[in-house]
């Protein structure tokens, strides 16, 4: 099958699907008795991703997939297209949603250490409604408290493919993104590490993580407040459809949290 015809297909379908596409997904684009194999699918990806070099646009791949997306440089003019200004998550819920990629699978009660203070239920209930972090088990301690960790959509919205590719903790700090106080152990090894373990439990059906007994649980128990909003009003930003940073551009978010 010719090249150009291949690169075209997938240029439209990643323009079209408005999503990531994976691999899978664009080989079936093509008629079953002529259907390229996932190496001419992945050479037209890169095809497009050189040919994009020098242009607005990039072909990203994440957990979900690969997708066509706005150069993250571009961004200041990209977000004049929309003049209203977005909200922005707060620090107290970046902190958060940071401990939980570097520490999972973690527990309230544990974040709350590191922080020193409670956390919002509104925080938690802002991440789970975004589906980037889910229950994923039980500490296997009294109370059996829930284990809390990240999602592929999770990846798919910071433009990660796995959490290896989590920055490390001094360059966040560096940048002025997170508390000093989050002094985390093992960092983006680790959180890589515990991604594996829990997306391979989900595969099985069920797994073990340190005294964690893994399942399927969705539901969160309320908690006493005691922490900052959950989102507060900032200046206008654009990320380009998804290459955001961890924890400065958290955008598109309720007004209500």
């Amino acid at each position: 099958m010719n090249e150009s015809y291949i690169r075209n297909v997938v240029e439209a379908a990643l323009l079209a699907a408005g999503r990531a596409l994976q691999l899978p997904e664009l080989t079936q684009l093509f008629d079953e008795h002529a259907r390229p194999p996932a190496e001419a699918i992945r050479a037209a990806l890169e095809a497009l991703a050189d040919e994009y070099a020098s242009r607005g646009i990039e072909i990203k791949e994440t957990a979900a997939g690969f997708r066509i997306q706005v150069r993250r440089e571009l961004a200041p003019q990209i977000s004049r297209l929309w003049p209203e200004r977005p909200g922005r998550y707060s620090r107290a819920l970046l902190e958060t949603l940071a401990l939980i990629a570097y520490r999972q699978p973690i527990t309230r009660a544990e974040i709350e250490a590191v922080r020193g203070v409670q956390v919002n239920p509104n925080i938690i209930k802002t991440v789970m409604e975004r589906n980037w972090v889910r229950v994923v088990g039980h500490r296997d301690v009294p109370g059996r408290p829930e284990l809390l960790g990240t999602t592929r959509e999770f990846l798919d919205y910071f433009g990660l493919k796995s959490l290896g590719e989590l920055p490390p903790l001094a360059q966040l700090k560096a940048m002025g993104e997170i508390n000093p106080q989050l002094e985390l152990p093992g960092e983006a090894a680790g959180a890589c590490a515990a991604e594996e373990d829990l997306w391979a439990a989900e595969a099985d059906g069920a797994a073990n993580s340190g005294n964690a007994a893994i399942d399927e649980s969705d539901n969160l128990p309320g908690e006493a407040a005691g922490d900052d909003d959950v989102v507060e009003d900032e200046e206008p930003s654009a990320d380009g459809h998804g290459s955001r940073g961890l924890v400065a551009d958290a955008r598109d978010s309720d007004p209500d949290g």
